[in-house]
């Protein structure tokens, strides 16, 4: 199997935080975002394309990072 990280669904990515005991606004404290762009992430209302949306899906794992070795 790959050392690359895996790309987790939304529901796998609200799972881990609640295993975690972290709430999305405290992620997205602990994150440098906003709740609003975590939980369009969280729940597919963004695709996280570009700006603080892809930066919550990056954070939370949906997406990969466009940059080479950035996560």
């Amino acid at each position: 199997m790959s050392n690359r990280s895996r790309i987790r669904t939304p529901e796998q990515a609200k799972a881990a935080l609640h295993r975690q005991g972290i709430s999305m606004a405290q992620f997205a404290r602990d994150n440098d975002l906003t709740t609003a762009a975590v939980y369009h992430a969280l729940y597919g209302t963004t695709k996280g394309n570009r700006g603080e949306s892809h930066r919550a899906a990056v954070a939370l794992g949906l997406k990969r990072s466009a940059v080479a070795g950035k996560r």
